[in-house]
């Protein structure tokens, strides 16, 4: 049995201690070396600075864990569990100094994700969820927004050039149709972590990767939202498409969506 409430302490801590890391790249930004991968897909030396920290640590405190990140090469474990990890969710607003940016551990074991954690340096708030266990941010219970109608709330919405752009305009479309505010931040953690908080309504995207956005689902989950049902470890391999929302409104997300993406 692994112990999830010792992991879950660790992942907290690990996740400030890079957040402190990564606010001295993020102060000295313009010396960093910055690669292109993609269409508005950016990598610094940070992140792979700082997911090369979160390793080390990981390995000196459960090696026998295995680990996933988005720079680096997996780590085949032998316990059991798996951390999957994104250094620094948000990385186009980091490299253009705009201060929403996060770190994200997730804890994954028997294709469920058991422990999530989003630490947002710039204004030191830290998300915390364990599989039934309930969601915390900065030690405070988190509960999802209640009873908010789409005509009187916001939904965040991704997209990354894994999908194709003509997708998303109609899910937005639909979204102001019904009367709903729409947000993007760049960095789809921290939005789903806003669902977790109350602050959004949901967070859609078509495609996400494991290290963006298992966190956040358990987050929600565990603040009484409503997420689609996965497999971890499948989406860890392939990713997958993200809905999540308050229980006022996923069903007409979903809804929205399928309209959308099941052409």
């Amino acid at each position: 049995m692994h112990n999830i409430i010792a992991r879950r302490n660790f992942a907290a801590a690990v996740a400030e201690e890079a957040g402190a890391l990564a606010l001295e790249y993020f102060a000295a930004r313009d010396t960093l070396v910055i690669d292109q991968k993609g269409a508005q897909d950016w990598v610094s030396e940070a992140d792979r600075n700082v997911e090369t920290f979160i390793r080390q640590r990981i390995m000196n405190s459960f090696p026998d864990d295995g680990i996933y990140g988005e720079e680096h090469a997996e780590k085949a474990g032998s316990s059991g569990f798996d951390w999957v990890i994104d250094p620094i969710d948000g990385t186009t607003n980091f490299v253009n100094g705009i201060p929403a940016w996060t770190i994200v551990l997730a804890g994954v074991s028997d294709s469920q994700t058991q422990v999530g954690v989003i630490f947002e340096p710039n204004v030191g708030e830290t998300y915390v969820a364990v599989r039934g266990e309930g969601a915390t941010l900065n030690g405070h219970a988190m509960q999802v927004a209640s009873s908010v109608e789409l005509a009187s709330g916001t939904v965040s919405i991704g997209y990354s050039n894994r999908v194709e752009a003509s997708k998303v305009v109609p899910v937005i479309a639909a979204l102001i149709e019904r009367g709903a505010l729409y947000h993007r931040n760049a960095s789809g953690a921290l939005s789903l972590a806003y669902v977790a908080a109350g602050r959004l309504l949901g967070y859609i995207e078509e495609h996400m990767n494991a290290w963006d956005c298992l966190a956040g689902q358990l987050m929600i989950a565990e603040a009484g939202g409503e997420i689609e049902d996965q497999d971890a470890d499948g989406m860890i391999r392939d990713g997958g498409r993200v809905i999540a929302g308050t229980p006022a409104v996923f069903e007409t997300l979903k809804m929205i969506c399928d309209d959308v993406w099941n052409e």
